[in-house]
C-alpha cells in the first residue's frame, strides 16, 4: 500500500504541474494573440504600398521575438512534462513487483469445483455492480448454472440504485413496500426516509403542491412512536413553502448527502435480505491481497534464499502476521485461548460442559484418562461431551 500511496502523490504532483503550464500556456497565448490582432488592425490601416514606419516595425520584431520565445518555452516545458511522466513509469517498476507469480498456491484451485466457486465470486460481483452483460457472459464461459430466482434480486436493486442515483424515489418506495414486514423486523427506517424523500420534493415544487404535500404527510402517521421529532420537523417546511425551503432553517434537508444517505442504506438492507454483505467478497478479498502480497513476496523470498520448504503449502495458516487496515478487519475465525492457534475445519472449536470454548487440538492435549478437566474452572467431563461450535 505504501507503494501505492508513492505512486498517488507522483500522479497527483504531475497533474498538478500539468494543470500549472496550462494555465500558464493559456495566458501567454493569450496576450500574443491580442498583440498580434492589434498589430494587425494597425497595419491594415495604413497604406499598403507605403512602408511600414519604424514604429510599426519595431513592433512586429518585438511580437516576432516573443511568440519565439513563447515557442521555446513550451517546447522546454514539454520536455520536462515527457521527464515527469518517464519518472512515473520508473516509479512504478520500483514500487511494484511485475512478477507475482512465486506467492501464488496452484493448489488452491486444484479442481474444476474451486474455479467454477472462483467463476461464480467473479460473476456475482458483476452482478452487484450492475454490470447484467458481463456477468452473463462469464456465467456463459464459466458453464454456471445462473438460477433466476437469484438472479432477478441483484437486477432490481442495480435498477433502483440507478433510479436513486437520478434522484427518483417511487421505485425504491414500491420495493420498500413490498418489503415492509421484512424491513420492520431489521427495525430499518429505509422506509421512513423515503417517505420524507417524496415529501421533500412535493413541497420543492411551490405552493401550488402545498395539498399534494399535506395529504402525503398522512403517510408518516404510522412511524410517529420512532420519529415524532423527525416528523414535527418536516411539517414546518410548510412554513417556509411560499419563500423556498433553500432559503429556509431546513435548507439541510436539500443537499445531495440526503441521496447519498439514502442510496447507501437501500444497498445496506437490499443486500442484508439477500443475505449478503454489501461489500463484494471479491473486492474485499482482492483489497486485502493487495495489503497482504509485498509481505508475502518478501517472506517468500527469504524462504528460497534459506532453501526451507513447505512453509506457505498450508492453506490454513500463514507463517507471518499481515496487518491489513480496519476496513479489511473482521471477526469471523476463533482463535483457541491455549494453543494461541486460529481454529480450522480439521481443528474446529468446542464447546465444554462449563461453557468454555477451545480447540479440538487443545482438548486432546488436556485429556488425562477418559477425563478432561476445563483449564479455567475445576469443572471435570467426558471429552465425548464437548460439542462443536458454529460461529
Amino acid at each position: 500500500m505504501e507503494g501505492c500511496f508513492t505512486i498517488e502523490k507522483d500522479i497527483d504532483k504531475l497533474l498538478g504541474k500539468f494543470e500549472s503550464h496550462s494555465q500558464q500556456n493559456s495566458q501567454t497565448l493569450e496576450q500574443l494573440r491580442d498583440q498580434v490582432a492589434k498589430l494587425r488592425e494597425e497595419l491594415s490601416q495604413t497604406d499598403g504600398n507605403v512602408a511600414m514606419a519604424p514604429l510599426q516595425r519595431t513592433s512586429v520584431l518585438q511580437n516576432i521575438k516573443k511568440i519565439r520565445t513563447s515557442g521555446q518555452k513550451l517546447s522546454s516545458q514539454h520536455k520536462d512534462l515527457h521527464s515527469s511522466v518517464s519518472r512515473i513509469g520508473k516509479s512504478i517498476e520500483k514500487n511494484f513487483d511485475p512478477d507475482c507469480s512465486s506467492a501464488n498456491m496452484p493448489e488452491i484451485l486444484a479442481n474444476d469445483s474451486q474455479h467454477k466457486m472462483l467463476n461464480k465470486a467473479v460473476c456475482e460481483h458483476f452482478y452487484r455492480q450492475g454490470s447484467l452483460t458481463v456477468a452473463e457472459s462469464i456465467a456463459k464461459e464459466g458453464c454456471l448454472e445462473i438460477d433466476e430466482n437469484w438472479r432477478k434480486p441483484f437486477v432490481e436493486m442495480n435498477d433502483i440504485l440507478k433510479s436513486l442515483r437520478n434522484k427518483e424515489v417511487d421505485h425504491a418506495l414500491d420495493w420498500a413496500r413490498r418489503n415492509q414486514e421484512r424491513l420492520s423486523m431489521d427495525k430499518s427506517d429505509l422506509e421512513f426516509k423515503l417517505h420524507r424523500l417524496k415529501f421533500i420534493q412535493l413541497l420543492r415544487n411551490g405552493s401550488s403542491h402545498q395539498s399534494e404535500a399535506l395529504q402525503y404527510a398522512r403517510q408518516f402517521q404510522r412511524f410517529v412512536p420512532e420519529h415524532s421529532k423527525e416528523i414535527q420537523k418536516l411539517m414546518g417546511c410548510f412554513l417556509y413553502i411560499k419563500q423556498g425551503l433553500d432559503k429556509s432553517p431546513y435548507a439541510s434537508l436539500l443537499t445531495d448527502n440526503v441521496w447519498d444517505e439514502i442510496y447507501t442504506a437501500f444497498a445496506q438492507d437490499a443486500c442484508r435480505m439477500m443475505g449478503m454483505s454489501v461489500e463484494s467478497p471479491l473486492m474485499s478479498s482482492f483489497t486485502a491481497g493487495c495489503q497482504a502480497l509485498p509481505a508475502l513476496l518478501a517472506i517468500k523470498s527469504v524462504i528460497e534464499q534459506r532453501q526451507c520448504s513447505g512453509i506457505l503449502s498450508n492453506n490454513d495458516e500463514l507463517p507471518i502476521d499481515i496487518d491489513l487496515d480496519s476496513s479489511q478487519q473482521y471477526h469471523s475465525v476463533f482463535a483457541c485461548p491455549i494453543l494461541r492457534q486460529s481454529t480450522t475445519l480439521k481443528n474446529p472449536p468446542l464447546r465444554l460442559v462449563c461453557g468454555h470454548v477451545i480447540s479440538k487440538d487443545a482438548l486432546s492435549k488436556l485429556v488425562s484418562g477418559f477425563k478432561v478437566k476445563c483449564p479455567y474452572c475445576p469443572v471435570e467431563q467426558s471429552p465425548n461431551e464437548a460439542k462443536e461450535v458454529h460461529f
